[in-house]
């Protein structure tokens, strides 16, 4: 049996199903996504989820929960959960000049690059599944494969996510279709341990 670790650049796939149009499937069993990508004789043995968690602006207190919510109901799947963060940068209008504060995410490839390399050397899977079409993870993948060439790289794009270097770079690709998506989400009602009860949002339906 062939052991399979996932990861799953939360960012990439997030924005892929933002314009896709496809809010309704945000509430994504990210596990039980991988393991459907699965062939025979293949078993999802982890699955790593990589996001930045959004930062408070003082206008934007339902996104935090919303997503809150779905970081701890994927992790009650059995999902590890690595975070990043995001930078701020100042953008500027080119017409008109005027600037204001952004934030732009950062770290969730290098966080991504490094379980990846962690993993082969641990000898933790025989093939890696990287739901990206990040081209940033492209010498990572690579260097993956050069050190352990009897390790597969398999690079999974979400919606509307797509590299030419990443399909270069992989032992084989394939592309995420919105039936997988929908046969995938969490249930809509997720109790906690403690008893807490994680509803999906009523925007995400």
């Amino acid at each position: 049996m062939e052991r399979v670790v996932a990861y799953v650049d939360g960012f990439n796939l997030y924005f892929g199903l933002k314009h896709s149009g496809f809010k309704r499937y945000y509430w994504l069993d990210a596990a039980a996504l991988a393991a459907s990508l699965l062939k025979p004789g293949q078993q999802l043995v982890a699955t790593h989820y990589f996001t930045a968690r959004i930062r408070d602006n003082g206008h934007n207190v339902a996104d935090r929960k919303r997503q809150n919510d779905y970081l701890e109901a994927v992790a009650l799947q059995g999902v590890q959960c690595q975070f990043g963060h995001y930078l701020e940068k100042t953008r500027e209008c080119r017409k008109c000049h005027a600037s204001w504060p952004d934030y732009e995410e950062k770290m969730t490839d290098v966080n991504i690059a490094i379980q990846l390399l962690l993993d082969a050397l641990d000898d933790a899977f025989d093939v890696a599944l990287v739901i990206s079409g990040d081209s940033d993870l492209t010498t990572s993948i690579h260097r993956v494969r050069q050190r352990f060439p009897a390790k597969r790289v398999i690079v999974a794009f979400p919606p509307r996510r797509y590299s030419s270097e990443l399909k270069r770079c992989a032992s084989g690709y394939l592309s995420i279709g919105e039936d997988k998506l929908r046969a995938n989400q969490l249930p809509d009602s997720i109790v906690k341990p403690d008893g807490f009860m994680l509803q999906r949002p009523a925007t995400w339906r």
